[in-house]
């Protein structure tokens, strides 16, 4: 079912920003449209987490640790999620997964590497 295609990631330093983006690639729109996207991520020596997701319907919800510094959203002509990362800290440094649910089946990306730090 396809591919998930993260970019985006990079070093930043705090304070900064960083805009990540999904690209699902290899599938149709009949397939993505209906999809809940995620973007999860994962520190070293800590557990995958939820930061951020949105709905066919695009309602949005956040972890509370980004609320009102991130913003998800979605492009169904592109077949693209994104995440807009704004007032980066330090404990933001983690790398960052995208996800696809349709019904019970999930699929996720490699992953891309946010690094926040002076």
């Amino acid at each position: 079912q396809g591919q998930l295609v993260e970019s985006g990631g990079g070093l930043v330093q705090p304070g900064g920003s960083l805009r990540l983006s999904c690209a699902a690639r290899g599938i149709i729109s009949s397939v993505f449209n209906p999809s809940h996207m995620y973007w999860y991520r994962q520190a070293p020596g800590r557990q995958r987490e939820l930061v951020a997701s949105i709905s066919s319907a695009r309602t949005m919800t956040y972890a509370d640790s980004v609320k009102g510094r991130f913003i998800i959203s979605r492009d169904n002509a592109n077949k693209k999620v994104a995440l807009q990362m704004n007032d980066l800290k330090p404990e933001d440094t983690a790398v960052y997964y995208c996800s696809r649910e349709l019904g019970s089946q999930v699929y996720w990306g490699q992953g891309t590497q946010v690094t926040v730090s002076s």
